[in-house]
């Protein structure tokens, strides 16, 4: 029958089969005692045994080692004999003598550098080389006397071990191998005065595993590897007694132990006893208690079965539907069970305290939710005023640089200058929406002001940008770029930025003087853009997760730059924004950095007839009244500066009441609104213009430090035509008001 059957049968869902169920955990423990007590005393019979069995393996083990030794003794007394290494006749005469006085020896012999027999005591019908032999090769590497595996002589065509040492020179060099063939028959005969109990085997085995030695049988079993259980109790370091099955399914407890020290062999001799015999009293023991032990487990569940009581099972049901009702939501549920001393009444009285614990943690979970929700909005709040605070000194900068490049065209220092202040406005304040809003960038919501632009122009400006960092760090860079243009198509600031950051991230983990080179190619439909460094490096952990947010190699005090770890994500976002990607390298710790980009070479195509009437209309552009609205002084005189230096009549206010009130005699055409004006919202201030006669049809453009997309939404919400960041684009404002009719 299945257990599952069985269990169901049983009803083990129910109380009374549960309180069987308590009933038999209450007899386990004496159950537990009753087979530890049999396996305890398996244990002692097994632990008692131990020591004989080792004692008598270490008998068997000593024998054997005499026999090595004094085979050891023979091989040392014939290296200092002279016929040894004389001619071979005398040798031969020599090692047959050997042969002769020492029983239990099949053969010996030398053994040349190169493998072959030169002498024997038994002669040779053909040239014989044992230079493929273990033992012999490690006799000459390690020059001393080797106890070899199990051979069957090529020779003598007998069982053998094979004992080798070396010979040696006057200058201690090793000229040749002098060796013995022990018969496996006659090392037997040293362990049989060891007494074995009945089913008892005794076997020494070489370092391979193969038996050299057994008990009973031995014919049969020489050469013959043990099983690999065993193999492996003999390699053991401990040598402590084990419990293994042998082929002959008998379970046996075997005791091991080496023939003789490292020096002497890599022999293992081990006695198995069979464990039946050994543990026969306490095997009858065990058995006679667990019948005892069944009965009174049989009469124990009767009793529980009979004695279940249904006022407990109706008691327990309460408080599961309780149970059920809470975990449903229901938390203001109650068992209604009278709180007692008794189990079910502590249990009730739980429930509900927990219940209520639960019903309290809800009410404060839901009041923590409300205030995080708040908090989060006053942290959207917060980053968007600091933005704005932010922006607003770049806006005059940004607008300042543009008049003077104006007003000083002629002057080419002014104007490279210019263009510097320019640009670094520009990387700044992409600098600042980044860190504002780096969920952005990760969800790639980065948007593109894409034209076609050239690389070489793109690498010259973000080598300008962090050309302070190269000259005080004194690095060494090659700007290896082609001849021809590499075009593009891709957002100008956004590439710059990538470049930067690549140049920057190279500039912050390179040593002062060290080298970086910037390599620009065209590969097929793709120009490769590489920035190597002979820096710090990375190590493989780093480079699979450099383009991470936030990672960072480790810092030390030569390399104090700091960031935030964003530079290297926001570079690859970009990349891939462009249908380009980006990928890192290095060598190891120490050995430089590589980091490659790879973006779509673009095929530029012919301006077309719309762009170029756009282009001449903004060239031939016709003067505009403008209204500018800022509460930034310095932000309101800059624009003012750079409207009028391109002709524009321009109209100041610096507050929205005194706006609608310029508005209504300027009859402006183009409105310049900043959002966080004092007295009113700047959204307000579109409203109202929009609802005036003199400027409902007029181009109202947010000029803002608020660059959250909620912002957008209302202002194009409130009347806006046109949405412009601070510090405005100079240029994409030229191209705006060039464009009113």
């Amino acid at each position: 029958m299945p257990i599952t059957t069985f269990l169901q049968r049983l009803r083990l869902n129910s109380l009374r089969s549960r309180l069987m169920l308590l009933v038999a955990l209450a007899i386990t423990p004496i159950a537990i005692m009753t087979v530890l007590g049999g396996v305890r005393e398996r244990q002692a019979a097994i632990r008692a045994s131990e020591e004989n069995l080792q004692r008598l393996t270490g008998m068997a083990a000593a024998n054997e080692a005499q026999s090595l030794e004094r085979a050891r003794q023979i091989l040392v007394d014939l290296v200092s004999v002279p016929d040894l290494t004389g001619p071979s006749g005398r040798c031969n005469a020599l090692l047959a003598d050997v042969l002769d006085r020492n029983e239990g020896y099949v053969n010996f012999g030398l053994i040349r550098l190169d493998g072959e027999v030169t002498c024997s005591a038994v002669p040779m019908l053909h040239p014989v080389n044992l230079g493929d032999r273990r033992h012999f090769r490690r006799a000459i590497a390690e020059r001393r006397f080797i106890a070899g595996d199990y051979v069957f002589g090529r020779v003598i065509r007998r069982h053998t071990i094979n004992l080798t040492y070396p010979v040696t020179d006057r200058g201690g060099k090793v000229v040749a191998v002098v060796f013995s063939a022990m018969d496996l028959a006659g090392l037997d005969t040293f362990v049989n005065d060891i007494n074995l109990p009945p089913g008892s085997i005794l076997e020494t085995a070489d370092a391979d595993g193969r038996l050299i030695t057994r008990r009973p049988d031995p014919e049969r079993w020489f050469g013959k590897k043990i099983s690999p259980a065993l193999l492996a109790a003999m390699r053991e370091p401990s040598l402590r007694p084990v419990l293994l099955v042998g082929e002959d399914g008998v379970e046996r407890l075997h005791a091991f132990a080496r023939v003789g020290g490292p020096a002497l062999s890599e022999y293992t001799v081990t006695i198995g006893m069979p464990v039946e015999n050994i543990t026969a009293a306490a095997r009858e023991a065990q058995m006679t208690s667990l019948l005892g032990l069944a009965v009174i487990t049989l009469l124990a569940l009767s009793g529980a079965w009979l004695a279940g009581d249904i006022l407990i099972v109706q008691r327990v049901r309460k408080l599961m539907d309780t149970a059920r009702r809470i975990a449903a939501g229901e938390l203001e549920a109650r068992s209604g069970i009278s709180y007692g001393n008794e189990e079910i009444g502590r249990l009730a009285a739980a429930l509900d305290e927990m219940a209520t614990a639960l019903q309290a943690k809800e009410a404060a979970r839901s009041q923590a939710e409300r205030e995080l929700r708040a908090a989060d909005q006053r942290k959207d709040e917060f980053l968007a005023m600091l933005a704005h605070e932010l922006r607003n000194p770049l806006a005059p900068i940004s607008t300042g640089a543009h008049l003077l490049k104006l007003l000083h065209s002629d002057n080419a220092q002014i104007t490279q200058t210019c263009a510097i202040i320019a640009r670094q406005v520009e990387h700044m304040t992409s600098l600042v929406d980044d860190l504002l809003d780096v969920s952005r960038v990760t969800r790639g919501l980065v948007s593109l002001s894409t034209a076609t632009l050239d690389l070489r122009k793109v690498v010259d400006d973000a080598a300008e940008q962090i050309r302070p960092l190269i000259t005080a760090r004194r690095h060494q860079v090659v700007l290896d770029l082609p001849p021809h243009p590499a075009p593009v198509k891709g957002d100008h600031k956004r590439l710059v930025q990538v470049v930067a950051n690549l140049l920057g991230n190279a500039t912050k983990y390179t040593p002062e003087g060290g080298h970086i080179r910037l390599h620009l190619v065209q590969e097929g439909d793709s120009h490769v853009l590489t920035v190597q460094d002979d820096g710090i490096g990375m190590d493989a952990a780093l480079v699979g997760h450099v383009f991470d947010l936030f990672t960072q190699a480790e810092r030390t005090s030569d390399r104090s730059q700091g960031g935030l770890g964003l530079g290297l994500a926001l570079a690859r976002s970009l990349v891939e924004l462009h249908g380009g990607s980006v990928k890192a390298a290095s060598a190891g710790l120490g050995k430089g950095s590589t980091f490659t980009v790879r973006l779509p070479r673009y095929t530029e195509e012919a301006e077309s007839p719309i762009a170029e009437a756009v282009r001449h209309a903004a060239s031939a552009q016709a003067p505009l009244r403008v209204l500018v609205v800022d509460d930034n002084l310095d932000a309101a005189h800059t624009l003012n500066l750079f409207l009028a230096a391109n002709g524009h009549r321009v109209e100041i206010a610096y507050n929205a009441h005194d706006a609608l009130a310029i508005a209504a005699q300027f009859a402006p055409q183009v409105c310049l609104l900043d959002i966080g004006l004092p007295d009113m919202d700047g959204n307000e201030l579109a409203r109202r213009l929009r609802q005036l006669p003199q400027t409902s049809a007029a181009t109202l453009i947010a000029a803002t430090g608020y660059g959250r997309q909620q912002d957008r939404d209302a202002a194009r919400a409130a009347g806006f035509d046109h949405y412009m960041v601070k510090p405005v684009n100079t240029v994409q404002l030229g191209e705006v008001l060039a464009l009113q009719p």
